[in-house]
């Protein structure tokens, strides 16, 4: 009998070497490294499932990795599509059952926005899964498009400068990575293309079945950063660039400035 192997899924050699290199210069997955995905189903956890599965093939180091899709328990709600997903590429997979969408009904006033309480609860979920299960890292397929939104966000809503960090230790002892943090979103949307995946969007999110305010501010920056993108072309790539060079002794928190340093800020 021939040999049987697991089927591919079509990943451009871009969206690998910046994955790649992601991992090489933050370190994010080494040897004997037990990793937990967090999988919604759609295109960006998608996309970081099976180029994990491709780095597990191809790393000189081993390491584990399984997916995670948290269960809200809300009506209606099933991933049969998601689980034979994962059978068919051989990905080791978990529906984690919670009852998030039960205690929701008591734990947020009528009209309020129910996203960020979501992803607190799911994040909080993923990260008892993990932690019961010896993970030593949750990975998340956030990608640099969320980081640029998240960074105005803050800026604009909370008057932070904040991004997101590609690897950082949790309260629970394991470290929270993001492997695809330097790819576009336009990437991971070419590869759910390419590759004819069925995805799940914000249908599957528990707030469309509540009477809630939908969240603006993410939905604004998103699109005022698509409007800046086609005027300027390569906004993104100096938003990268901005983002590797931080010259935070030239802003305004006390804390950063050191007297006698004075004389070295050049303007």
């Amino acid at each position: 009998m021939g040999r049987t192997t697991t089927p591919q899924l079509n990943i451009s050699k871009k969206l690998l070497r910046v994955a790649g290199k992601t991992n090489a210069t933050f370190k994010l997955i080494g040897e004997g490294d037990k990793v937990l995905v967090g999988l919604s189903g759609g295109k960006d956890s998608l996309a970081l499932i099976h180029i994990l599965k491709h780095i597990q093939r191809h790393a000189p180091f081993k390491f584990e990795f399984e997916a995670c899709t948290i269960n809200y328990g809300m009506p209606g709600e099933h991933y049969r599509d998601l689980v034979e997903h994962c059978k068919k590429y051989e990905i080791k997979h978990t529906v984690y059952e919670t009852n998030i969408y039960e205690i929701s009904n008591d734990a947020i006033r009528e009209n309020s926005s129910f996203c960020s309480y979501f992803s607190r609860m799911r994040r909080g979920a993923l990260y008892t899964f993990a932690q019961e299960n010896g993970f030593t890292k949750v990975a998340l397929g956030h990608h640099f498009d969320d980081s640029v939104e998240s960074f105005f966000m803050n800026m604009f809503y909370n008057g932070t400068m904040r991004a997101m960090a590609p690897i950082y230790k949790t309260e629970r002892g394991f470290h929270l990575i993001r492997p695809l943090i330097e790819a576009r979103e336009k990437q991971l949307r070419a590869f759910a293309n390419d590759n004819n995946l069925q995805t799940i969007g914000d249908e599957a999110c528990p707030a469309m079945l509540k009477e809630v305010k939908m969240p603006h501010a993410r939905a604004s920056t998103k699109l005022w950063l698509e409007n800046l993108e086609k005027e300027n072309p390569k906004v993104f790539k100096m938003m990268r660039a901005s983002f590797k060079h931080i010259h935070d002794d030239t802003f305004l928190d006390p804390q950063r400035w050191v007297r006698d340093d004075f004389k070295n800020i050049k303007e």
